[in-house]
């Protein structure tokens, strides 16, 4: 079994170029590098028609608008064929499908993308991957869930939004910040006021 590529945070986001199932209905080629200049939240799941993953993959939707106020991109992808995807989102909710999901899922048949993450599973399925790419196309933030745990959209958007804190003031952000929350200057000065007013 593989670990996680942690190592890929601070490092440039393994570009990849592949078939997918468009927010419009249609299938078309999306290609990684396509999207700099952009925030962009790549998420892997296990598999299409399976159980934790649909609640994943509508959370995510349901949560586009505020990624999409933040300039983020969502893009998901799992190791099944684009007609799958395409399968998946023309099956009724009610019966285990997904919808018309308004971001690209991505599929990675080759499961060439999953291995460059570092997230595919005894060379089976990706596990719950989640990677954030900055404008410039380096991967900032990564977090990887065994295949029962579902992950939090609010803490995805959390994410993105103390990076670009980070970006716009120069001050990291501490445990449990929150947009609107105050930032650190990274010194030992900027610790001890921040302790000072918030421990």
């Amino acid at each position: 079994m593989q670990n996680c590529n942690c190592t890929l945070v601070t490092r440039e986001a393994p570009k990849f170029t592949a078939q997918a199932a468009l927010p419009d209905g249609t299938i078309g080629e999306l290609k990684l590098e396509d999207y700099k200049g952009k925030y962009v939240l790549l998420f892997f799941y296990p598999a299409d028609f399976t159980f934790v993953c649909p609640s994943e993959l509508l959370a995510f939707d349901k949560a586009l608008p505020k990624f999409k106020a933040i300039n983020t991109e969502v893009i998901a992808v799992s190791v099944d064929n684009v007609y799958s995807h395409v399968a998946w989102k023309n099956t009724e909710l009610r019966k285990g499908g997904v919808g018309n999901l308004q971001y690209p899922m991505v599929a990675d048949i080759s499961k060439s993308i999953s291995r460059d993450y570092g997230i595919l599973l005894d060379d089976s399925v990706s596990l719950r991957g989640l990677f954030l790419i900055d404008r410039e196309g380096i991967v900032r933030h990564a977090l990887v869930n065994d295949l029962p745990l579902g992950r939090s959209t609010d803490e995805a958007v959390r994410m993105v939004e103390a990076l670009q804190f980070f970006e716009a003031n120069g001050e990291v952000c501490p445990a449990n910040w929150h947009q609107g929350s105050a930032g650190m200057k990274a010194s030992a000065e900027g610790v001890a006021e921040y302790l000072s007013k918030h421990a």
